[in-house]
């Protein structure tokens, strides 16, 4: 049975840092592209990060290049995602999910997603 858990969310200050991860069981990550996805109140759910499997090739959301990094370790079966110099509209709650293409709606399996707030 395939299963995502997020972990790393929480409170932060704006301006400041979370490395979100996504601990990956059920299936050999090494096969799969891996991204983030969130979700603010009153939105709809953006693709905020996805890193493929061949070539590891990254997709950002412009609101997030440059302040967050996706990355992901096979061996542990885990992906990432550092963010970095965070503002109030980061504040959300986020997803991790297999088989992502860029901002759109992946094709894999989902995590239960992990609430970021981003407020001083």
């Amino acid at each position: 049975q395939v299963h995502l858990v997020e972990s790393g969310g929480g409170l932060v200050q704006p301006g400041g840092s979370l490395r979100l991860s996504c601990a990956v069981s059920g299936f050999t990550l090494d096969y799969y592209a891996i991204g983030w996805f969130r979700q603010a109140p009153g939105k709809g759910r953006e693709g905020v990060s996805c890193i493929s499997t061949s070539d590891g090739s990254t997709y950002y959301a412009d609101s997030v290049k440059g302040r967050f990094t996706i990355s992901r370790d096979n061996d542990k079966n885990t992906a990432y995602l550092q963010m970095n110099s965070l503002k109030p509209e980061d504040t959300a709650v986020y997803y991790c999910a297999t088989d992502c293409r860029g901002p759109r709606e992946p094709l894999g399996s989902w995590g239960q997603g992990i609430q970021v707030t981003v407020s001083s």
